[in-house]
């Protein structure tokens, strides 16, 4: 099977896009627009860019009429934000923050989630949520024009909370109490499966 994406529509290529990049992390990003609104969504085309700085990226595209979404719009106006790791017990309400509402109404009111505030920059940040980076704007990417074009957000991280229970004996993370919830295609989604190791040949 050959997929010529160059001859697809955007929301054909989006489609066949998020079913085969697969899993991908989730993104539950936290903003503030400049009167102080607050506003939470996910995006899972999210991932790390380099430790040197500490920087990782995530990207909101434009809805279906070519439009910013919130998140681009508050980081806009106030460019600092919060990423949070989702894990299982939070899916629920994460998934509930892709709803469609008016802008300025905010989804830890709408979806009764318990907010925090945080250290270093002015969104909040998710009380329950097992990791939270808090971030200020390195760069910004546009990538395309209209509906579903990109904006390649890249986060410089300031810190990071970790909750103590998904901690091992070492204080490393342990995936499996951590929990993390990945985003497939459609409305699925997967959760950590069977663990292996491999071990990395030797660098010089």
């Amino acid at each position: 099977m050959l997929i010529d994406f160059a001859a697809l529509e955007p929301k054909h290529a989006y489609a066949r896009m998020v079913s085969l990049i697969v899993p991908r992390p989730i993104a539950w990003v936290s903003t503030i627009s400049a009167d102080g609104r607050t506003n939470l969504a996910p995006f899972s085309f999210f991932n790390g860019v380099t430790s040197n700085p500490p920087t990782l990226m995530f990207v909101p595209v434009n809805d279906r009429h070519g439009n910013k979404k919130d998140t681009v719009r508050n980081i806009e106006a106030v460019p600092e934000f919060v990423v949070h790791i989702v894990n299982g017990a939070l899916a629920e309400k994460m998934n509930a923050c892709a709803a469609l509402l008016p802008y300025g109404e905010s989804e830890f009111d709408a979806f009764d989630i318990a907010s925090i505030p945080s250290e270093r920059v002015r969104p909040p940040r998710v009380a329950d949520a097992p990791v939270a980076f808090e971030c200020t704007l390195h760069s910004r990417l546009d990538v395309g024009e209209g509906p579903l074009a990109g904006n390649i957000l890249v986060g410089r991280i300031l810190c990071a909370h970790v909750r103590d229970d998904v901690l091992d004996d070492a204080g490393l993370v342990d995936p499996v109490k951590l929990d993390p919830v990945a985003r497939l295609g459609g409305e699925s989604y997967s959760r950590l499966g069977e663990l292996f190791a491999i071990k990395r040949p030797d660098r010089r």
